[in-house]
């Protein structure tokens, strides 16, 4: 099973993430390492984002898959993907795979979202990319909404609360099936 926790960039994904992961039952698996393995194979090639390559949207479901394979764990994917499209090929390419897909929202209030980004100390450096990107995620919400198989409003909830209703939501998807 791959966990997808999806959103707007500083809401908290790598947080949710590792708490999700803390008790090594499942795995982190950021897709980014994906980006920066074929950007770096790919320096002649003028792009803005890794995410607008075909070849970067169906690696990701291959590596996740041979990660899985090697460990025998479930991932935890921690990776904001705001274009439809992009989501459904990625979506299609963990489903070709065998594996089942957990698509989480992570959602939260716009003014506590500027306030999570302005006050983080640890990415600093992406302060302002992460604020000129909440119009594009405010765009795609929509689509997102519907996309996702768990919606959860993290504006007022601990990092560990919101782990434990993924991690409940995910005991009772286990029961049926997602791809």
């Amino acid at each position: 099973m791959i966990v997808w926790l999806n959103g707007a960039f500083g809401v908290g994904k790598t947080s949710t993430g590792q708490v999700l992961c803390a008790d090594e039952s499942r795995r982190l698996f950021d897709p980014e390492i994906v980006g920066y393995v074929v950007a770096a194979q790919l320096k002649e090639l003028e792009f803005d984002d890794f995410q607008d390559l075909a070849l970067w949207r169906s690696l990701v479901p291959l590596v996740a898959e041979q990660i899985h394979n090697f460990t025998g764990t479930d991932l935890v994917a921690v990776q904001s993907v705001l274009n439809e499209d992009y989501w459904n090929e990625i979506k299609a390419g963990v489903a070709a795979t065998g594996m089942r897909l957990v698509h989480v929202l992570l959602d939260c209030e716009e003014g506590e979202l500027r306030r999570r980004i302005e006050s983080d100390q640890q990415e600093a450096q992406a302060r302002q990319w992460r604020l000129d990107h909440l119009e594009v995620f405010q765009r795609a919400k929509p689509w997102m909404i519907g996309a996702a198989d768990l919606v959860i409003d993290n504006t007022s909830s601990t990092v560990a609360q919101i782990a434990a209703d993924i991690s409940d939501h995910i005991s009772e998807a286990s029961q049926g099936s997602y791809t």
